[in-house]
């Protein structure tokens, strides 16, 4: 079972006494968030699946996302980053990755009544991010990289807060955070804009540090709970509908 203590972590242990830690930035609702003390979202029941599955202790810290990023490429306090990591290929020159677990995209949230309803439509605008994630790098090519109408944070979160109080004129995050935070906000009279055309599907991840073990013993797990209805079963909880796990499986 899954314990979550004060210390904003959860955890399991193993049998054979093997365990890896798992640094997080919990700012992703639904993917990853704290509730009081305890970390909650998709990522939280998905790496307890395949940690079951692989049969290894584990734990997973809310760490943020900068000193995630940091650690997991040094390889020594966590061996593993757990937050709705996209696969890159720049990434892929620091890091190592498992083989996907969620499809997802970048989409635009703005104000109801916005005249924004594409992506090109932000290259004069004032557009909030999340530093250091895809959404910054989808944007620094729209607008360009030294924009001052480009507004990175170290959070979604104050990204978000940025768009609400009148700072930005749109926001840039994954659909996933930005679908929840219009549903659980209805007063804020926001709107969400997909925009397939200049931001494709992406791919989440776990992170390892360059050669780390664990890929090697984690792949297979997560491959089995994907094949055999677990992941399916999480999804369903989380977002109410059924994943298309082929798709997911012939993006290895």
């Amino acid at each position: 079972m899954v314990g979550c203590g004060s210390n904003n972590k959860a955890e399991s242990g193993s049998a054979g006494g093997e365990t890896i830690k798992f640094a997080s930035d919990a700012s992703y609702a639904p993917m990853e968030y704290m509730d009081t003390d305890k970390i909650k979202g998709f990522d939280i029941d998905f790496i307890k699946a395949v940690m079951e599955e692989a049969g290894i202790g584990y734990t997973v810290t809310n760490t943020g996302w900068d000193t995630m990023l940091t650690s997991v490429k040094q390889g020594t306090e966590y061996q593993a980053g757990l937050s709705s990591v996209s696969i890159t290929d720049e990434r892929k020159e620091t890091y190592d990755y498992s083989i996907p677990y969620f499809e997802s995209t970048n989409m635009i949230m703005v104000k109801e009544g916005s005249d924004i309803k594409s992506a090109l439509d932000l290259k004069d605008k004032k557009v909030a991010v999340q530093a250091a994630t895809t959404a910054d790098e989808l944007m620094s090519g729209i607008m360009g990289v030294d924009n001052a109408k480009l507004k990175r944070f170290d959070s979604n979160a104050v990204a978000l807060m940025e768009l609400n109080k009148g700072g930005a004129d749109a926001v840039v995050a994954d659909i996933a955070i930005v679908n929840e935070y219009i549903k659980n906000n209805p007063k804020e009279k926001l709107t969400g804009i997909i925009d397939k055309e200049n931001f494709g599907s992406e791919y989440y991840g776990i992170l390892y540090p360059k050669g780390s073990k664990w890929k090697a013993k984690l792949d297979p797990a997560i491959k089995k709970i994907i094949e055999n209805g677990k992941y399916a079963e999480i999804y369903k909880t989380w977002f109410g509908e059924e994943p298309d796990t082929q798709t997911l499986l012939k993006a290895e």
